[in-house]
């Protein structure tokens, strides 16, 4: 019997970061439509790496991270993308 599974989307590194830092892009509603349930994104985990950088790199309070490892692997935990 054949298993029914939503359609597919593989986010490279750009496609990731505008997702989470943008959600009226293309890839910011697909990220919706994925927490939806509707359509399933993959993305490597090297994107992922690149997204932890531009975080950690970025988004600080004197001169330190504002995220600590912890909350950014529930945040990543919390995405709806099957990481290859």
């Amino acid at each position: 019997m054949m298993e029914w599974r939503p359609k597919g989307y593989l986010f490279d590194t750009n496609n990731l970061i505008r997702a989470l830092f943008d959600e009226n892009t293309a890839e910011g509603q697909l990220l919706n439509a994925a927490n939806a349930g509707y359509i399933e994104l993959f993305a490597k985990s090297k994107s992922w790496n690149a997204v932890l950088w531009l975080i950690m790199n970025t988004i600080v309070e004197d001169g330190k991270p504002l995220y600590s490892g912890e909350e950014l692997g529930r945040l990543k935990g919390s995405l709806p993308i099957v990481w290859k």
